[in-house]
């Protein structure tokens, strides 16, 4: 069998990517220690189903990717701080001590989302990696898949914020998998098509969203707001989608169509107990301007940047604002940028240093100037830019 097709192989790169010993996987797949070695060794060519089924298990991926050709490498963590969340959604792990309960996860979502929408990513790897070993260990009620899939839908937001791709698919995967709901699904799939678009499958991003916008699609006259907002979010990540990828008219209508449905919502409706986003008029303005970012525009941005007023400062506001600063780079406006560079780096410090976006317009920057300001410095320091 070719080396790259081997399981062997395949077993040994995944193992290694999800940073486990060969012990550690025979643990968690319960595959015996002996097996995996000589799998690795390549003195077995092959397994049963069954055994590649565990192991599959164990590594928290689809058994075809142990029988398959994988080239994706996982995205740079060198300084790991993103490994335990990565290890919690894709490692399967014994469960040891007291057994938690529903009851138990439930009452530490609140903590969770807090520290999710105040976009304090440290805390809140901290408080996903040991609850999603709880949650795993919760079994398959409805109740507990119903705060797995949430929890693991953060987490999977999370990961693709940070770019750790391999593992926020694990995780929207899996939450998808354990999804109650229709309406819970769309809202996983809309953090996938975003995910896909950033990692550039564009096309495989515009057809998921649009699959799924089509399914969901609620009649106007009896539809509740969180069917619009779920309907409405599909919408935009279809335009998002299509618009990078050179289909103006298709993204045009769907855009088209997601302001139609905010109209018809009046007000924007803030993020419920299980959804993680906002929506309406305010959310489609914030992704009406990134397309003229998209479309080198920057004076639209510019005309059309706004602010949150009695609105809680979201996530999509502090894209918004990288948006604006790009726009004030592409303007000659360098002060400016800085400025709006300056307020999301206070108001949100710790999603600011995970942003390549903000690394790339500050870049910008430096390189048409002679000489930087401590304001510049205090900026090149948050997003790790090399001086």
């Amino acid at each position: 069998m070719p080396e790259e097709t081997h399981i062997g192989a395949r077993l040994r790169k995944i193992r290694k990517r999800r940073g486990l010993s060969q012990r550690d996987l025979a643990v968690a797949s319960g595959v015996s220690l002996s097996l995996i070695r000589k799998l690795e060794q390549g003195t077995l060519d092959d397994t049963r189903m069954e055994t590649a089924h565990q192991l599959a298990v164990g590594l928290r991926v689809p058994t075809s990717s142990l029988l398959e050709r994988d080239d994706e490498e996982s995205a740079d963590d060198t300084a790991g701080q993103w490994r335990p969340l990565r290890q919690a959604v894709q490692i399967a792990a014994l469960h040891e001590g007291e057994a938690p309960t529903v009851d138990g996860v439930r009452a530490m979502l609140p903590e969770v989302r807090a520290a999710y929408f105040d976009n304090r990513l440290g805390e809140l790897t901290g408080l996903l990696s040991p609850l999603l070993r709880d949650a795993d260990a919760l079994g398959d009620t409805t109740d507990a898949r119903d705060v797995r899939s949430h929890l693991l839908q953060i987490a999977g937001s999370t990961l693709t914020q940070v770019r750790q791709y391999s593992a926020a698919e694990t995780a929207l995967r899996r939450a998808l998998d354990d999804a109650p709901d229709r309406l819970r699904a769309a809202g996983i799939i809309a953090t996938w098509s975003w995910l896909l678009v950033r990692q550039g499958k564009l096309a495989a991003s515009r057809e998921l969203a649009t699959r799924w916008a089509d399914d969901v699609e609620p009649r106007l006259s009896r539809a509740t707001p969180e069917e619009l907002a779920a309907w409405g979010w599909l919408l935009m990540q279809a335009s998002a989608a299509n618009l990078r990828d050179n289909r103006r008219g298709e993204a045009d209508d769907t855009m088209r169509l997601a302001r139609s449905v905010a109209v018809l919502m009046g007000r924007e409706l803030p993020r419920g107990t299980e959804r993680l986003t906002t929506w309406g008029p305010a959310t489609v303005r914030y992704k009406a301007a990134e397309r003229h970012i998209v479309l080198d525009q920057p004076d639209r941005v510019l005309r059309a940047a706004t602010r949150p007023g009695g609105l809680a400062v979201s996530t999509e506001y502090h894209r918004h604002r990288l948006d604006v600063a790009k726009a004030h780079v592409m303007m000659r406006q360098y002060g400016e940028s800085i400025s709006v560079l300056t307020e999301v780096n206070v108001n949100a410090p710790e999603w600011l240093a995970s942003q390549r976006y903000a690394r790339d317009i500050l870049s910008d920057v430096v390189a048409k100037r002679r000489t930087l300001t401590p304001e510049m410095r205090t900026l090149a320091d948050a997003v790790g830019l090399p001086m």
